[in-house]
Order: structure tokens, then sequence, then C-alpha cells
């Protein structure tokens, strides 16, 4: 088992410290991604074609590296691992993915098919890490996304809702920890599945 005592046992340090420890790590890390849940609600297919705008987001979620809070104001990110793409990028990509396995929709993509579609999909992802519980022993993944349905042809906002998730996990092993983030992204995505069928009709 991967532990992650390198960056959770100095939780006395400054987060420059724990940072600068974290960058001195140069064994190679292993690639993880996040995708559709296996199982996504489905309906009727309503012919309308859906865009997912780039997500927003900022400071330490916009990366590749796997974000863990060590305290409240610290930043770190586990050594030994990364997403495959930076985590917005991801999220949108698995996104895409969700939707187009509701069925409902005649095109799901980055972009209109046509000059405008029919509705977009503006996200922005307001908390994708793991919150380290005093004393190290454990951790809560937290997934947070605030989602607008726009209607193309008049930039309308049609309906909009925050999608939260947080998961306990038991311990601050990389696994645990990448297994919550699973967990929490596959809750997060398929309540938005079934929240898009419902606007969809």
């Amino acid at each position: 088992m991967i532990r992650l005592l390198p960056l959770l046992a100095p939780l006395a340090l400054s987060g420059c410290a724990a940072l600068a420890a974290l960058d001195r790590a140069s064994a190679p890390q292993d690639v993880h991604e996040l995708r559709a849940p296996a199982e996504v609600p489905t309906g009727r297919a309503t012919g309308l074609e859906l865009t997912v705008e780039p997500f927003a987001t900022g400071g330490a979620i916009d990366t590749e590296s796997i974000l863990v809070r060590p305290g409240p104001t610290q930043v770190a990110y586990l050594p030994e691992a990364r997403w495959s793409a930076p985590a917005p990028e991801m999220l949108r990509t698995a996104t895409v993915e969700t939707a187009l396995r509701t069925g409902a929709f005649a095109h799901v993509g980055r972009a209109p098919l046509a000059a405008t579609g029919d509705l977009a999909l503006v996200a922005t992802l307001l908390d994708f890490g793991a919150v380290v519980a005093p004393g190290g022993e454990a951790a809560t993944v937290e997934v947070t996304l605030v989602a607008r349905l726009v209607r193309e042809r008049d930039a309308a906002v049609i309906a909009s809702r925050t999608f939260r998730q947080a998961v306990p996990v038991p311990d601050t092993s990389a696994e645990a920890i990448l297994d919550g983030y699973s967990t929490a992204s596959d809750a997060v995505l398929g309540e938005l599945a079934g929240w898009l069928l419902d606007r969809a009709r």
C-alpha cells in the first residue's frame, strides 16, 4: 500500500515547506483518469444538441496533480500519482461521456455541430480535493460543481444547480484517496445526468 507519509508527516510545517518536499520527489508518477459512471440514468431521445463548455475553476484545482489539503490553508499533491489531464478538463470529458450515455441528446460535444446548438452546459468546479482530518489519519474527498444550462439562441439560463459530494476515506493512502475521488465523481456525474434529463424534456 502506498502511504502518504512523505506528504502528511510534516503537518506542522508551512505549506511552502510541504510543497518544496514534494517538488524534490523524482519517482515516476502513476497516471489516473476519472470517467463517466458505470451506470447512468437514461431517457428518451429529444433531438437536442448539448455543448459542454470548458469548466471554470482556479487556484490549486487547475492542474494534473491530485490535490490534498493537509490543513485549512495548506495545499499539497500526491507525490506518487497524477491525473491524465488537468482536473477541470478531465471532468469535462467525463461529463461529455456521461451526457452521451443518457441517450437523450442527438449530439454532445465540446462545440455545436453548426454555428449554434440548442443547449450549453456552463459549469464551475469549486471543490475537487481531499481534505485531511485533524491528526492526519483520515480524509474527506470533496467535489462541488455548479452547473448552469443555457439556451444557445438567446443565452438565457434556463436552469442551475449545485452538485456536492463529500466522501470520507478511512486513511490517507493514495489508494484510499483515489477511491474517494472516484466515488465522489461518480455520484456528482450521476446526479448531473439525471438533472440534464429532467431539463431536456
